[in-house]
């Protein structure tokens, strides 16, 4: 038993010993940025998801830069991974794009989304898709095509809200609801609500080490993906279906099978682009739909003055009479309530970049293949400005829906309740930004005036 013991220590520490070995003389070798590895295989995820878990996620980059300086050598979510908070060097990666930069990102969400994901595309193909998705999220599809269905899906949740909510919840629920019908013309149902169950579990595993024997959230979010993608392959099935036989729908579903005829994606890659979508379009938006309420909340004088606008467009409509592209235009207020819930509160923290040939940065070296992880703390500072939904080619193609979503969401919900935190709650910042206790309210209805 104390032969089988040893043995397997030596089995496991043998390869240790050599892992770390290699990386310190690879460093040395490639004058990378100075920095910790960490531990094997795991290297400084722990304390970095650690960190972030807290009300301060900043210590982590801030210990390192007193120690390091603004851009260091780490190793987080499977790979060696630099960091930048350094505004020069940051300019230089955003005005290198495509050039010497690639996009890329830890293997825990490559693998989850699939390698067919507008995140993960680059190039002419990136370049195609991207397009194609704006096209469904611009304002005149918005105004003319989208906005009955906000309307309608939000009026339609808020109705059957009880007295407490936890505001979080609610509002994914919301936003996966709208996001099933504009990509795949679903209206709400059971098997709407089953997929959404499974897609928390594929969120939970994109910032994990990508080893399903050490993680079992990344366990769990593998196993939570495939039933996903079972489930919309049959839906893009039947769809094309319906499409050979003539039957066409105007939706983002309906768009992409359209563009097999101009050398499209295939079903795997429908589904994938369909997982990667319903991401962006479910976490996202309702995060910041959380946290405009938390802030307006905590800002009594914001919401009595965004409570006034939105009563002044309410008093203009009959009873249930939907609102309307003029009505969303002259939502002035709301509009700054929204660029300032996206700047204290920006949904990620962070961005990640390949290097696509050897790089020279201050003196250092960053190979080929490495990644970048480039803060938008740092960013914003450099710019003096929030870019909430990035820029360039790389730009948010939803940015204008989810605008258009969080106004009529505040519209209705300003018009309809009163509310009051039920518990304290505080932000926290893995793995997204959002409230730790998902933010419980009690809500009191509103007659109208």
């Amino acid at each position: 038993m104390a032969a089988v013991f040893l043995y397997l220590v030596f089995s496991v520490a043998l390869p240790a010993i050599i892992f770390i070995v290699h990386r310190s003389s690879r460093c040395r070798r490639l004058r990378l940025p100075p920095g910790s590895l960490g531990l094997p295989f795991v290297g400084e995820t722990l304390q970095l998801i650690s960190a972030y878990k807290t009300e301060n996620p900043e210590p982590f980059i801030d210990e390192r830069v007193n120690r390091f300086g603004s851009v260091f050598t780490t190793h987080v979510f499977g790979e060696p991974t630099v960091f930048s908070v350094d505004p020069e060097t940051n300019r230089f990666i955003l005005q290198n794009e495509g050039k010497l930069f690639e996009c890329s990102y830890p293997g825990s969400i490559s693998n989850l989304l699939g390698k067919h994901s507008l995140l993960l595309m680059k190039g002419n193909l990136h370049k195609k898709m991207h397009s194609l998705t704006m096209s469904f999220a611009n304002s005149s599809i918005i105004r003319d095509h989208l906005l009955v269905d906000i309307d309608r899906l939000i009026r339609l949740n808020l109705d059957s809200w009880p007295d407490r909510v936890l505001l979080m919840e609610e509002a994914k629920k919301i936003t996966f609801e709208l996001t099933m019908k504009q990509l795949m013309s679903f209206d709400p149902c059971e098997w709407t609500e089953s997929l959404r169950k499974e897609y928390v579990l594929v969120i939970e595993g994109f910032f994990s080490v990508p080893l399903p024997i050490f993680s079992p959230t990344y366990r769990r979010a593998i196993k939570a993906r495939t039933k996903v993608a079972e489930a919309l392959s049959l839906v893009v099935k039947q769809r094309r279906i319906e499409s050979e036989s003539g039957e066409k729908r105007k939706d983002m579903l309906g768009a992409l099978l359209a563009s097999d005829d101009d050398g499209g994606l295939s079903d795997e890659g429908i589904v994938d682009f369909l997982v990667a979508l319903l991401v962006a379009g479910y976490e996202t938006t309702s995060t910041s739909m959380t946290l405009a309420v938390k802030f307006l909340t905590e800002t009594p004088l914001a919401l009595a003055q965004i409570m006034e606008e939105h009563e002044q467009i309410r008093a203009k409509k009959g009873e249930g009479e939907a609102l309307e592209w003029s009505d969303y235009k002259s939502m002035t207020f709301t509009q700054c309530v929204v660029n300032e819930t996206l700047r204290i509160a920006n949904i990620i923290g962070g961005i990640f970049r390949r290097t696509m040939t050897d790089i020279n940065v201050k003196g250092y070296t960053i190979p080929k293949g490495m990644e970048d992880g480039r803060t938008t703390r740092e960013q914003h500072a450099q710019q003096m400005c929030s870019l909430p939904f990035g820029g360039g080619q790389r730009l948010c193609p939803g940015y204008e829906l989810a605008r258009v979503e969080l106004s009529v969401f505040l519209h209705h919900l300003v018009t309809r309740f009163s509310w009051t935190p039920a518990e304290e709650d505080k932000l926290v910042f893995f793995p997204t930004t959002r409230t730790q206790k998902r933010y419980p309210i009690n809500l009191q209805r509103r007659d109208r005036v």
